[in-house]
This record gives structure tokens, C-alpha cells and sequence, in this order.
């Protein structure tokens, strides 16, 4: 006799969208996603007994980004530490590029699951970089640019006053702000003589 087919997901429900077909015996699963992976089960019965058939559903996703780069600005010795992320199935493998160039570990430079840090960035450090998140379905791209500020100290904004007029026992603030990449040590001398700190 006909028999009578029933489908279920093995540990676990069948998908909500799931219909059924030619008599039960096609299951369709629509716009399939990653949750529905598992083992199916259809089991056909009658009166002279019955049969069940196992099969995996596996689903597979294209590469997709969770975080991307952004633009960045960093003082000449400063740390450049960058984070892409992406999820997909297979999971993503990732790879850098600088200026379109493949960039590979050096004693400054460290790369470890999508993440780039280089150590003390100079100069020579600025440019474009891409970061690829890929798996065997497909390759996505995330691109940002480096820029390094390198500049000698100057003080066109903060120059200090020629002549500073106090009245004896006062006390006096003198500031130096220069504007400088990296950040500038400063001394400070009276005449020849470098000025030291003391109670006063």
C-alpha cells in the first residue's frame, strides 16, 4: 500500500517555513539559513512496515562583515593595532594588503585572526590597507588609510610671551606648548644654565 511519510528534524524542531510536497514526500526549506543545518529524518510507513532515511543538511555562508577598518591618524611612534571581523561558514581566513600589496610579519608588524598591530609606526607606515575575510564561497574587502603626523616641533600657536612683568614673591607660570609629532620632550634653561627642580 501507499505509504505514509513523515518528516523531523533530528534533535531539534523542523524549520517553521518548512512545507511539504508531493504527498509528503518532498520536504522544502525556503530562503535556508545556518540554524537550519542538521540531520533530517524521513520515515515511510504501512502495513508492511516501515523505512527511514537519514541525510545532513550543511549550509554554507559567503563571507560577511561583523567590523570593518576605519580611517586612522597616529602620531610618528605610536601603536597601530586594527580588528576586522567577519563571520560565514566555513569561517573566514584573513589576509592583509598594503597599498595593494600583500603584507606579511615582520619584527614590527603582527598580524593573528584579522587583527594588524605594528609597533612604533613611522612614516613609511602610511598608506592604504585592505584586510580580506575569505573562505572557499567568496572574498569580501575592508580598505582604510593610515596617515602618520611627523613634524618638528614649533610653536606657531602657543608662543611664548617675550617679556613676563611680576611683582617680587608672586609666583609666575611659564608654559611651553609646542606643537610637535611625536610628542617632544622639553627642557628648560635660564641663560646657559639648564634648570633644574628644587623646592621652588
Amino acid at each position: 500500500p501507499v505509504p505514509t511519510i513523515s518528516w523531523r528534524k533530528v534533535n531539534g524542531h523542523n524549520p517553521s517555513k518548512a512545507r511539504l510536497r508531493k504527498s509528503q514526500a518532498v520536504l522544502e526549506i525556503p530562503n535556508v539559513q545556518l540554524e537550519d543545518s542538521g540531520m533530517y529524518e524521513c520515515k515511510a510507513e504501512n502495513s508492511r512496515g516501515r523505512n527511514v532515511f537519514r541525510g545532513q543538511l550543511q549550509v554554507y555562508t559567503y563571507p560577511h562583515w561583523v567590523e570593518k577598518l576605519n580611517d586612522t591618524q597616529l602620531d610618528s611612534g605610536d601603536q597601530l593595532r586594527w580588528e576586522c571581523k567577519a563571520t560565514g561558514k566555513p569561517r573566514p581566513t584573513y589576509r592583509w594588503l598594503k597599498n595593494g600589496v600583500p603584507l606579511w610579519p615582520q619584527s614590527r608588524i603582527e598580524m593573528i585572526n584579522g587583527v594588524l598591530m605594528i609597533q612604533s609606526v613611522n612614516v613609511s607606515d602610511a598608506g592604504m590597507y585592505q584586510c580580506l575575510a575569505e573562505n572557499k564561497y567568496g572574498t569580501i574587502y575592508a580598505s582604510a588609510e593610515l596617515k602618520i603626523l611627523a613634524s618638528a616641533p614649533t610653536f606657531p600657536l602657543n608662543e611664548m610671551k617675550k617679556t613676563i612683568i611680576v611683582t617680587k614673591g608672586q609666583e609666575v607660570v611659564i608654559e611651553c606648548k609646542p606643537q610637535a609629532s611625536p610628542k617632544p620632550t622639553i627642557t628648560w634653561k635660564k641663560g646657559d644654565k639648564v634648570l633644574r627642580e628644587n623646592k621652588r
